[in-house]
């Protein structure tokens, strides 16, 4: 079955990072897994074929050390998920090309694909000027900014980047979670149906709908976006899932109390699936 919600874990009462981990997971592939070339500028490569794998190594070893190349072979490897790989590639790549731009927010947003917030926020800053701003390089600074807490820095991040492209849905998207991570979850809503009425809105913008809206309780409007990507019966399901683990689990107060007292962290947090 399509999982909706897939970091999600369904059938069983929620981890206190579950939600927490959902949001973030989910801003990341909008936000961190992008890279600047114009085929990768509004999310994550979502599963590259094994015949574009294969293309991509074979070219790679033979041109280890072409720009071009190595970027589109790290865009597969992240396509698969090799988010280690991938910054290996990167790392190597910026070594030879400290100022490139183009390498800069690649290697910035696999290593944000990787969990590595902190070196992550490092490189992104060289990856563009004030003089010659990058929208896209700047909604991958709101999702790093939004692994490490500081959600007031990264929809400042989104603001700017909306300024360069407005009602853009991959940026509006990562607004609203955002906002959802900050509890404020009618402003999240507002965000992401503007993300999900833009014309070229995907599924993953719908997703994130999907699940802000059955946070806020509204499960039948949730289940209806769902089934604009899936049959009515995973869309059901997946709808009930997140049901069952903020009824079981209460979840989302737990995430509010635990923002309220971050010295529970230690005890209580699972992970969210960000390494």
């Amino acid at each position: 079955m399509a999982n909706l919600f897939e970091y999600l874990p369904a059938g069983r009462p929620a981890a206190l990072g579950a939600l927490r981990g959902a949001i973030l997971a989910a801003s990341l592939c909008l936000g961190g897994c992008q890279s600047s070339g114009p085929q990768d500028i509004t999310g994550s490569i979502s599963g590259a074929s094994e015949t574009d794998m294969r293309r991509s190594t074979e070219e790679w070893v033979r041109q280890p050390d072409d720009k071009v190349v190595a970027l589109n072979y790290a865009r597969a490897l992240r396509g698969m998920s090799e988010y280690a790989q991938a910054v290996a590639i990167l790392q190597r790549l910026s070594i030879k090309f400290p100022r490139d731009v183009e390498v800069l927010a690649a290697y910035g947003k696999a290593l944000a694909d990787a969990g590595r917030p902190r070196e992550a926020e490092e490189v992104l800053e060289r990856a563009h000027t004030p003089e010659r701003p990058n929208w896209s390089v700047l909604s991958a600074q709101g999702s790093v900014a939004d692994q490490l807490g500081d959600h007031e820095q990264a929809q400042a991040y989104y603001a700017a980047a909306l300024k360069i492209a407005p009602a853009q849905p991959h940026v509006l998207s990562n607004l609203g979670l955002s906002y959802a991570l900050s509890k404020k979850l009618p402003e999240a809503e507002t965000a992401l149906r503007k993300a999900a009425a833009e014309p070229d809105a995907d599924r993953p913008v719908r997703q994130n709908l999907a699940l802000v809206l059955a946070l806020e309780g509204k499960f039948a409007s949730a289940e209806e976006v769902a089934r604009r990507d899936l049959d009515p019966k995973d869309a059901s399901a997946n709808v009930a899932a997140i049901r069952q683990m903020i009824a079981q689990s209460n979840t989302w107060k737990q995430i509010q109390a635990l923002d309220a007292n971050p010295g529970a962290t230690a005890k209580t947090h699972t992970g969210s699936n960000l390494d």
